[in-house]
């Protein structure tokens, strides 16, 4: 199984430890579309109008001016840098290690800045989001599109794609061909912040039942005992995601 998540705006620090290591992160194959974008967002990040060109406001100059320092800031590994609503509810650290281990196994979490990560990657704390449109690269989500779309479809196999990611990240790749026959996109309705929730839940809920079912229809028969409702939609056409609507308490 795989479960894509996107990340959080909210972003953990440290003020000591060792800087990233590029080479040392998961799909190898991203390093050159990592190098382009992190090159470009120091640009960007150094410039004037940096605030207006990454759509942040004035509160958030501190973490711009830390795109200037993604090469020397202590970095953390994934599974501690992101924060937030649906990471809350994810819960890692409330897992017993078997879980934890599932959770290291099946997630990947899609970055603006990194494409895609595995939550034993260390990175350092950054401000990009995947609805920027950068001088170079254009719009984030059209740049990594064909980079993920590969990687993503590798990641896959021919096990289940949960897809717990906003429609801002799943614009960024998806899984293609046959792996695209089992994928399925988790939507809940109602407001993002309940979303968010929801999708985090449905992605510990995975890790901690080591449930890893083979087909959306089993998917949909695991979440059925523990959300309030369910509901499982076809493809509207060939190599688009089921989906998989699911309400939580």
């Amino acid at each position: 199984m795989l479960i894509l998540l996107p990340p959080s705006e909210s972003k953990s620090t440290r003020s000591r430890g060792r800087a990233a290591d590029p080479a040392a992160l998961s799909f190898r194959e991203l390093v050159g579309p990592r190098r382009t974008v992190a090159a470009e967002l120091a640009a960007v990040s150094a410039r004037p109008d940096a605030l207006e060109v990454l759509g942040v406001g004035a509160s958030l100059v501190e973490e711009v001016a830390a795109n200037l320092r993604l090469d020397t800031a202590p970095a953390l590994p994934v599974r501690e840098l992101y924060t937030g609503v649906l990471y809350d509810a994810l819960d890692l650290d409330g897992m017993d290690a078997v879980a934890r281990r599932r959770a290291a196994r099946w997630t990947v979490v899609v970055s603006a800045l990194h494409g895609a990560l595995r939550l034993s990657d260390r990175v350092a704390p950054y401000r990009l989001a995947m609805n920027v449109t950068l001088p170079g690269t254009g719009p984030l989500a059209r740049f990594w599109r064909e980079h993920l779309d590969v990687a993503l479809t590798t990641a896959a196999g021919d096990g289940v794609v949960v897809d717990c990611r906003s429609s801002t990240y799943a614009a960024a790749g998806s899984p293609r061909g046959s792996a695209a026959a089992t994928w399925v996109q988790v939507r809940v309705p109602g407001a993002s912040h309940m979303a968010k929730h929801t999708r985090g839940l449905v992605a510990g809920h995975l890790c901690r039942t080591g449930a890893s079912p083979r087909t959306p229809q089993r998917l949909a028969e695991e979440l059925d005992g523990a959300f309030t409702v369910v509901g499982l939609s076809a493809p509207a056409r060939a190599g688009r995601p089921w989906v998989l609507d699911v309400t939580a308490e």
